[in-house]
C-alpha cells in the first residue's frame, strides 16, 4: 500500500501583526484534525513558521484527495473562527474563497504532496518558508540535485550519479499548469536559464532517474494568476526525500548556508536573504527576514517519528548572523533599485496607483 505525504500551510491569524499564531489558535487546529478527520489519515503533525500554520498528514488517499484537502480547509476555517474571537491580525487572510470546491489548490493555502512506496527506512525533510514565494526553493534544490560542490553524492552515489528529472512550471501562464521536463545533467544550462527567474519559472517536483521515484515536491502555483489579482506571496512548503537513492540530509541542507536573496520581506514587496531558523520561529525585523524552517522525520507504515529540528545547531547560529548582516546591508538601500520588487510583483497596490496618477502629469517637452 502506498503512502501519501501532504503538507498544507496557511496564515489564518497572528499576534501583533505578522509575528506568530497564538497558542489557542494552534491548539484549535491540533484538536480539530483528529476529531474531524477520523479514518481519513494515519498520522499528523502541526507546526508554525512565522505567522503560518502547517499541517502535515500521512494517509492512503493519494495526492489531490478531496477528503484530505477539505479536512485541512475545515481546520483552517475552525482556526479562523478562533482567530476572530481573539482579535488576531489577518484572521483567515489566506483563505481566498468562501467555500471549499473539491481541491484546496488555488484557494490560498500552500500545498505540497507526494505518493511513495515506503522504503524500510523512509527519512524525509519538510521545509516551510514565510515572507517569500516558491521560487525561494529554486536555488537550494538546483544546487542539491545538480552540483557536486554542494552534493558530493552526485559523484559518490551510483544512484544519484544517474541524475534527476526536473519538472518546472511557468507560473506566469494563466490558462493552466504549463510544465517543462528537463534532465540533469544533460539539460543543466537550460535548467539554470529558467531557474534564474524565481518569479516566473519555479520547480514543481524532482524525480530520481535511477528509480523513477519522486524526490521532491514544492507547493508551486501563483495565487494572483488564479484569483485574477495579486494576493500576496505564497509562503511555500517543500518535501524532500533523503538518503539511499536520494541526496543525504546534509547535502539537501548545504545550500541554505548561502542565505540567498529571495522575494518577499516587508509587505511581500522587497528582496531579502533567506534565513534558516529553528522550528516554530516568529517573524521580526522588517516583517522578516524571509525565513525557512525544516523538520526531519522518518515515516514507517504511515506513522511519523517525532521531528528533529535540523536548523537547531550551533553552526546555523553562525549562518543566521551572516544572513542578518546581509539583511541589514540590503535594507540600507531602502526603496531603491533591486532592494524592492518590480511593479508587477509588488504585493501592495498603492505604488501602482500612484504611478497611474503621476503618469497623467507627464508632458512631452517640445
Amino acid at each position: 500500500m502506498k503512502t501519501t505525504l501532504s503538507i498544507i500551510k496557511a496564515d489564518i491569524g497572528s499576534i501583533g501583526g505578522h509575528i506568530k499564531p497564538s497558542y489557542q489558535l494552534l491548539e484549535s487546529i491540533r484538536e480539530f484534525i483528529p476529531r474531524k478527520g477520523k479514518n481519513l489519515f494515519d498520522d499528523f503533525y502541526v507546526s508554525h513558521t512565522g505567522d503560518d500554520i502547517a499541517i502535515l498528514l500521512s494517509h492512503q488517499k493519494g495526492t489531490g484527495s478531496s477528503d484530505i484537502h477539505k479536512l485541512a480547509w475545515d481546520a483552517f476555517i475552525e482556526g479562523t473562527n478562533v482567530a476572530k474571537k481573539q482579535g488576531l491580525y489577518g484572521a483567515g487572510q489566506d483563505l481566498l474563497k468562501d467555500a471549499f470546491s473539491g481541491n484546496i489548490r488555488g484557494m490560498g493555502p500552500a500545498v505540497a504532496e507526494m505518493e511513495i512506496e515506503e522504503r524500510p527506512s523512509e527519512p524525509f525533510l519538510c521545509f516551510a518558508a514565510d515572507k517569500t514565494d516558491p521560487g525561494a526553493y529554486n536555488l537550494p534544490l538546483y544546487l542539491t540535485f545538480t552540483d557536486p560542490m554542494f552534493n558530493p553524492g552526485l559523484m559518490l552515489s551510483p544512484a544519484c550519479g544517474e541524475g534527476f528529472k526536473f519538472n518546472i512550471m511557468d507560473v506566469a501562464y494563466t490558462e493552466g499548469d504549463r510544465i517543462i521536463e528537463l534532465l540533469a545533467p544533460e539539460n543543466l544550462y537550460d535548467i539554470a536559464t529558467l531557474l534564474r527567474d524565481n518569479e516566473r519559472f519555479v520547480i514543481e517536483s524532482i524525480y530520481s532517474r535511477s528509480s523513477g521515484e519522486i524526490a521532491a515536491a514544492v507547493s508551486t502555483t501563483r495565487l494572483h494568476n488564479i484569483a485574477g489579482k495579486y494576493t500576496g506571496k505564497d509562503d511555500p512548503v517543500c518535501i524532500v526525500r533523503v538518503q539511499g537513492n536520494f541526496p543525504a540530509t546534509g547535502e539537501v541542507l548545504s545550500p541554505y548556508s548561502i542565505g540567498h536573496y529571495v522575494a518577499g520581506f516587508m509587505r511581500g514587496s522587497h528582496i531579502g536573504p533567506l534565513m534558516p531558523v529553528k522550528i516554530n520561529s516568529p517573524i521580526s525585523y522588517f516583517d522578516g527576514p524571509p525565513i525557512v524552517t525544516c523538520h526531519a522525520f522518518c515515516v514507517h507504515e504511515r506513522k511519523f517519528t517525532e521531528s528533529a529540528d535540523v536548523f537547531d545547531h550551533p553552526f546555523w547560529d553562525y549562518i543566521r548572523t551572516k544572513v542578518s548582516r546581509k539583511a541589514v546591508e540590503i535594507r540600507e538601500q531602502g526603496f531603491s533599485g533591486t532592494a524592492m520588487l518590480p511593479y508587477n510583483e509588488l504585493e501592495y497596490g498603492g505604488i501602482v496607483e500612484k504611478m497611474e496618477k503621476l503618469d497623467k502629469l507627464f508632458k512631452i517637452r517640445k
